[in-house]
């Protein structure tokens, strides 16, 4: 069982296999311990086998991990001969990236989460396996905003990331339609802004309503437990607090936080369609002050290095039209209302900064120039990226002309909800994070490469599960292996290796997009999407 996803840098095969049995044991060595925890306690649901700590003398049937200083972070070396299965890694995460690899080598039923007989039979072909990351930054986004995933979900999400040798989760929390994360000094940001009395169902221009609440949203604890899931998974969870614009959900909550000289902002609930919305946020720096204490208990929270603030399709009308935000700008000497927002962003580049992180937005933060240290998220297109890397700030690749997975899969009348272009599988496939107009040195600041989900018609786990799959197992060959260039890839390669891939989808329980397109049940007939017809823009 070979047909590795993603595909690995090198695979030599010999003749033989390892079996493992009831007295197969599982060794992991100083600095592997947790992966040894994992590895033990997946493969113990799947095959029912207890795999023992520790090796005896003369053992050719365990496993057996370890490091080796000589390798990358994050690259691996598998070897599976007659003397058992040896994964070596650079650290800790290279090992369990090789121990994915291991899982997939057992067969599809090792993704199981109970045995399905006592009968079976375990066996690990002979190979040796050398394999490391094409990007540090290999990513998904999921808007838990729009349509809100429980915790069990988010956790199975992290499993799947896991499984496919991803290892950011950027975490988008708070927007118009909803604010997901317990901040303590601010209660009514869960109270009142983490639920909205009804939804749009399908795109904004769709009549149709769901005429029931919906919300939820995260305790302090249960972020602990997801970042903590996350890490022993070696993923990286980057939250995401959107500021200036996408924030209705606060202003609901607390009206201050809005243009009050503008428009009566009390009478503001949390939006229940979609779209740019034109309420943000206030200049002002009780405004400030307020996101301060936000970002406080959000760093207390979340280790990771960035944070994401948004700073995405922020109106400027009420800004415009605003005594305040007029005097502000004054104030500060500013141009124009897009200086405004540059100074909005760059006071929080600074403010995280001062406490040893660093800020990340999507690409209109550079608009009106971004702070030293801080990176771009480029979504719309190219552009942005190519633009920051010549700045030299840090890019995430995140066109979505490319990799924005609500785009539909196929330009049949049966696809459910249809949003954008058409983003087929072999599409995804080809996509190539690093343009070819950056020179080497520019290149060395695309960190990696992000896949999005934007949920607003994506009302459940099943929903994501088919925008997702299986278009999110070639974003991670792309994010992970070195691929040739896009029309030189082997995409036939690639479909034949899925058609292992999909049964281990099938043993995940994931409601992926059948090869042969959607079934009746994943169908959403009469809900009115936004297709956008003809070849997205090729930058």
């Amino acid at each position: 069982m070979t047909e590795l996803v993603p595909q690995p840098r090198s695979v030599v095969a010999t003749t033989g296999e390892v079996r493992l049995t009831a007295r197969s044991r599982l060794d992991a060595g100083a600095g592997t311990e947790g992966v040894g925890h994992w590895l033990r306690t997946v493969l113990g649901q799947s095959t029912g086998l207890p795999l023992h700590e520790g090796r005896q003398p003369g053992d050719t049937d365990g496993v057996t991990l370890r490091l080796a200083p000589g390798l990358g972070p994050e690259e691996y070396r598998l070897v599976s001969d007659r003397h058992g299965v040896l994964i070596e890694g650079g650290g800790a995460a290279g090992v369990f990236w090789g121990a994915q690899t291991l899982r997939q080598l057992l067969g599809p039923d090792a993704f199981r989460r109970a045995p399905l007989g006592r009968d079976r039979a375990w066996a690990v072909p002979y190979r040796t396996i050398e394999d490391a990351p094409r990007f540090r930054w290999r990513g998904t986004m999921l808007d838990v905003a729009r349509h809100f995933m429980p915790k069990e979900g988010v956790l199975r999400h992290l499993d799947l990331l896991a499984a496919h040798k991803l290892n950011v989760f950027h975490f988008h929390l708070t927007d118009d339609q909803g604010w997901r994360i317990e901040i303590r000094r601010h209660p009514r940001l869960t109270e009142i802004g983490s639920w909205r009395a009804r939804t749009k169902t399908g795109h904004r221009a769709s009549p149709l309503w769901e005429d029931k609440p919906h919300g939820g949203y995260y305790t302090q604890d249960d972020i602990r437990e997801i970042v903590a899931y996350a890490a022993e998974r070696h993923i990286t969870v980057v939250p995401e607090i959107d500021v200036p614009g996408h924030s209705q959900a606060a202003i609901a909550a607390y009206p201050e936080l809005g243009n009050t000289d503008v428009i009566d902002t009390t009478a503001l609930t949390v939006w229940d369609t979609w779209g740019i919305n034109p309420n943000v946020l206030a200049p002002t720096d009780d405004t400030l002050r307020f996101y301060e204490g936000v970002f406080e208990e959000v760093l207390a929270l979340f280790p990771s290095e960035f944070v994401h603030v948004g700073g995405d399709e922020c109106p400027k009308d009420q800004w415009r039209r605003s005594r305040t935000a007029q005097a502000r700008i004054r104030e500060l000497g500013l141009a124009d209302e897009d200086g405004l927002q540059s100074w909005f962003i760059g006071h929080f580049g600074t403010w995280l900064a001062e406490r040893g992180r660093r800020l990340i937005g999507w690409d209109e933060i550079l608009e009106g120039g971004l702070a030293e240290g801080a990176a771009v998220s480029s979504w719309r297109g190219y552009a942005g990226g190519i633009a920051a890397a010549r700045a030299g700030h840090d890019v995430v690749m995140c066109p979505e002309q490319h990799v924005y997975l609500d785009h539909r899969q196929d330009a049949g009348p049966e696809e459910p909800v249809p949003i954008g272009w058409v983003r087929t599988l072999e599409d995804v496939y080809r996509f190539e994070p690093v343009p070819p107009e950056l020179t080497p040195e520019e290149a060395r600041h695309v960190l990696g490469t992000q896949a999005n989900l934007w949920t607003e018609v994506m009302e459940d786990q099943p929903r994501v599960d088919y925008q997702a799959f299986p278009r999110l197992a070639a974003f991670a060959e792309v994010a992970w292996s070195a691929l040739p260039a896009p029309p030189e890839r082997d995409f036939a390669g690639f479909e034949r290796r899925m058609s292992v891939h999909y049964r281990r989808l099938d043993a995940l329980g994931v409601a992926y997009r059948p090869p042969t397109g959607p079934l009746p049940w994943q169908r959403r007939p009469g809900v009115l999407g936004r297709p956008i017809d003809g070849p997205p823009p090729s930058r």
